[in-house]
């Protein structure tokens, strides 16, 4: 398919999924959220303050979200929080739909393949090469890229992915993932009871609304001694300071909960794991700056077309998108390349954006 013919199909899909969009807007976002709390989800304090006010930065959906701080245990969550039909609501068409190639085209890009290989080799040594993990379960798995290469480090064990989206029975059909799981993992743990040697959870604690109860599940799901690994956002990250609302990682409104990793460490402990080790350096990105750099510019930018805009871009509007992303390119790159020169000493003075967690079941 040619790029017009492609993009002609896509104001099509946009133009028919419009009226749906619209009418779910039409009596405004203030039905997608949950009461605002007056205590924090993880230790039950009142002692909050307000973090972050932002607005969807990646999609440009509607709406406004705020991210509350608890000044007793670090945690850090959405409040008010989108209720099971405003998740749908901005979920739709960001990973699937409209999004699903632009996903797939994050998730595959040669960097992200090259990351899951070093998050691979780094389990290797908590798995014993004379008895390598039979069955394995990555949880929240997209488009399955993770197990793919995770296959490719531990030929020898069978790869099962879970997610709540369709991306992963497309991980299923274009041979990921032996087997896809599309629910719940605290609905369908009880039916894995003791299936697991190993369970991965990357990048996914932070979108669930009770993430203790996702470690229950895990705890559930995996055999004795079976090994979890938890990357998740690091919310006391320096850069999340200096960037604020800037900063991708609290990426409204999807992100509704961030444990700073002594939270985490205990919940674990509690749901009857014993941690292993704790890593920060490997877990960086280094893309903060570029795509801080990305939001600002976006500011100034007219928007795309999308189906939650009550009409499409005019064409000045378009024309001028266009000529701002040309523009606004080098600066972009520039950011990026800033990025990976300070990658290594951000890893070690307090800006890694990420940390990792190992685990056994005890």
């Amino acid at each position: 398919m040619t790029k017009r013919a492609e993009k002609a199909e896509t104001a099509e899909k946009i133009a028919a999924l419009r009226p749906l969009y619209q009418k779910d807007l039409a009596s405004g976002v203030g039905r997608f959220f949950a009461p605002r709390r007056t205590t924090c989800p993880w230790c039950a304090s009142d002692r909050l303050r307000e973090r972050i006010r932002t607005t969807d930065l990646v999609q440009r959906k509607p709406g406004a979200f705020v991210i509350d701080q608890c000044r007793a245990c670090g945690h850090h969550f959405q409040n008010p929080q989108l209720t099971d039909e405003g998740l749908d609501f901005y979920y739709r068409d960001c990973y699937d739909g409209l999004g699903a190639k632009t996903a797939q085209s994050i998730f595959g890009a040669s960097s992200s393949l090259k990351r899951h290989r070093a998050v691979a080799r780094s389990l290797r040594p908590f798995t014993s090469p004379d008895a390598p993990p039979e069955r394995w379960l990555d949880v929240g798995t997209g488009y399955g890229y993770f197990p793919q290469i995770a296959g490719e480090v531990f030929p020898d064990t069978v790869f099962e992915g879970l997610d709540q989206g369709e991306g992963v029975e497309t991980a299923v059909r274009e041979g990921r993932i032996k087997r896809a799981l599309r629910g719940s993992f605290t609905d369908l743990a009880p039916s894995l009871a003791g299936a697991y040697d190993v369970v991965t959870m990357h990048h996914y604690l932070e979108h669930t609304p009770d993430p203790r109860a996702q470690l229950r599940a895990a705890h559930q799901a995996l055999r004795a001694d079976g090994l979890l690994h938890i990357e998740v956002p690091d919310p006391e990250s320096a850069y999340a300071g200096v960037l604020g609302r800037w900063w991708l990682p609290w990426f409204q409104p999807q992100h509704l909960n961030m444990a700073p990793a002594r939270n985490l460490r205990q919940a674990l402990e509690e749901c009857g794991f014993t941690v292993v080790a704790t890593e920060r350096s490997a877990a960086h990105r280094p893309v903060d700056l570029c795509v801080a750099v990305m939001f600002l510019l976006s500011r100034v930018t007219p928007r795309g077309d999308a189906p939650w805009h009550p009409r499409p871009p005019s064409a000045a509007a378009r024309i001028g998108r266009e000529a701002m992303r040309k523009a606004t390119l080098p600066a972009v790159l520039a950011a990026y390349g800033l990025d990976l020169l300070l990658s290594p000493l951000s890893r070690r003075i307090g800006f890694s954006n990420a940390y990792q967690l190992f685990a056994r079941r005890t």
